[in-house]
């Protein structure tokens, strides 16, 4: 398979010119073979719009995950407003040809069911695949919910506005009595147009953009953003021990936080009020020590290219151990009245199972689908330089049962596991008595990026594998900046689950995939 892909590592270089070009059939044919592999698993695929002198207006690219590697596989061809569908053949390919179609007008020909994810219109070319001019060949539009009938039928429409301050996202269920056979999701109520203003980067506003794109995961975009940018950059030098540890602490800090807040919030859903208090007020404490570190709750503008903005001291390294350990020992209270409740754990035994086999078809990422027994952690499969060593003793976690008890338990287990490597990090840092210095340099210029080239970035964010791809143009300027947040790749998850379940059950589903929807609408 050598002339079908280019292998790349997380957050290195490659020239777009060593990219394999390959005819459609081959492309189609490359990236079914690929995926036959366990290993193997999408990462993302998108498009890039050509010069006017390129022999087809789009580039279609295609990255694939290749776990044993420890790299990603990337291909590509060239595509001009319609081609054959892919996800016929390989259906986690489904919702980002939709994007595409979306997003650039294209048609993907024979798509199993071809609307728009987020109903607004193209900025990259004025319209979509469902406007297009009189003189272009026109799509079916598909723009109407699933809908079924007979007599006993009822649908129920949720939102876009929910209680509180929940994100704008609308559901329509399909229902017989208080059955759900159908449910569907609608995003794109926030749309920002984050990739639009990265186009032409990088510049001074870039990282601000990107750890805004989903506030719960600042650090991990921060981390994306920053690792494409070394990677592009023509410094080579590695980040220090130091500062991958303060770039680990960071990023655990978050997922505890995240973690601790779903957990006390599923245990809401099921009323039980104890584990749901307690954890709310715990997860304050996790954002503190985020604060004491970064100067904000949510971690932004701490992480720089190769370096920090404030560093880290022993005393603070001290102060932020003694204090998680502090907290931890009121976490595993607070959770053991939840796992140790009986009538509690009833209502997320057996409920929303999504299975392994469903799980690799839609290609669900993360805590989600490490709940379905997929062992792909981002963490160990794709190193991140940015992160050093922190993950060499670190194995996924998994469980079989792809219930909604089992995303609880996935969560349970990652807690305790980001404990220890936070413990360990920071004992290993006061124990070598250094401060890591400042580091201000990249607060008032950038540096140069590698023309023509593409850098891919992947973090293990809290919910999954979080995907940077910056492609630059021949000045060194961002021709394409392409997100794929895990909650992309696991919102159809949420919806296999709600299948042949009571409605009654979907707060309780919902809460145990807790997507994203300002980090989809991008």
């Amino acid at each position: 398979m050598n002339n079908l892909f280019i292998e790349a590592k997380n957050a290195t270089a490659i020239k777009l010119a060593e990219i394999p070009l390959l005819n459609y059939d081959a492309f189609k044919g490359a990236l079914l073979e690929a995926t036959k592999e366990d290993a193997r698993h999408i990462i993302s695929l998108f498009v890039k719009q050509n010069p006017i002198s390129a022999p087809t207006q789009f580039t279609l690219y295609a990255i694939i995950g290749d776990k044993e590697k420890h790299a990603f596989l990337v291909t590509s061809t060239g595509v001009g407003y319609e081609y054959p569908s892919l996800s016929n053949d390989l259906s986690q390919l489904s919702w980002f040809e939709r994007e595409i179609a979306e997003q650039y007008g294209i048609v993907p020909q024979g798509h199993p069911w071809l609307k728009p994810i987020r109903f607004h219109r193209s900025w990259h070319i004025g319209h979509d695949a469902w406007d297009r001019k009189e003189t272009d060949p026109i799509v079916p539009c598909v723009t109407d919910y699933f809908t079924m009938d007979g007599e006993e039928t009822h649908e129920v429409a949720v939102g876009p506005v929910h209680a509180g301050v929940i994100e704008p996202g609308h559901f329509r269920f399909q229902c017989m009595g208080e059955d759900v056979y159908h449910l569907e999701i609608s995003l794109g109520y926030q749309h920002r147009a984050v990739e639009k203003l990265l186009m032409n980067g990088p510049t001074l506003a870039s990282q601000h953009i990107l750890e805004t794109t989903a506030g719960d995961s600042s650090i991990a975009h921060a981390l994306s953003y920053t690792s494409a940018i070394e990677a592009l950059s023509s410094q080579q030098s590695k980040p220090s021990k130091a500062n991958a540890t303060l770039n680990t602490i960071l990023l655990e800090l978050e997922r505890i936080a995240n973690h601790v807040g779903d957990l006390g919030a599923l245990a809401g859903d099921v009323a039980y009020l104890p584990t749901m208090s307690y954890c709310g007020r715990i997860r304050g404490e996790y954002l503190n020590m985020t604060a004491e570190l970064a100067g904000n709750r949510f971690g932004r503008s701490i992480l720089l290219p190769f370096g920090s903005r404030l560093g880290m001291n022993v005393a603070q390294a001290e102060k932020i151990l003694a204090w998680a350990k502090t907290v931890k020992a009121d976490l595993d209270n607070a959770l053991k009245l939840l796992f140790d409740e009986p009538s509690a754990l009833d209502r997320l035994e057996n409920t929303g199972i999504v299975p392994t086999e469903a799980a690799k078809e839609i290609g669900l990422t993360g805590s989600a689908g490490r709940a379905s027994g997929i062992a792909n952690d981002a963490r160990v499969d794709y190193p991140l330089p940015a992160l050093g060593n922190s993950y060499d003793c670190y194995t996924a976690i998994t469980n079989p049962s792809g219930d909604v008890f089992s995303r609880a338990l996935i969560r349970y287990k990652e807690l305790e596991a980001s404990h220890n490597i936070i413990f360990k990090l920071l004992e290993e840092f006061i124990a070598e008595g250094k401060s890591l210095d400042a580091q201000t340099d990249y607060l008032t210029a950038l540096p140069e990026l590698a023309a023509d080239s593409m850098a891919i970035s992947v973090t293990e964010a809290w919910r999954g594998e979080l995907v940077h791809v910056a492609i630059t143009n021949e000045n060194g300027r961002f021709a394409r900046y392409k997100i794929t947040d895990p909650s992309f790749r696991n919102w159809f998850g949420l919806a296999y689950a709600l299948r042949n379940e009571q409605i009654s059950n979907f707060p309780i589903c919902n809460k145990s995939f807790n997507l994203s929807y300002c980090g989809t609408d991008l």
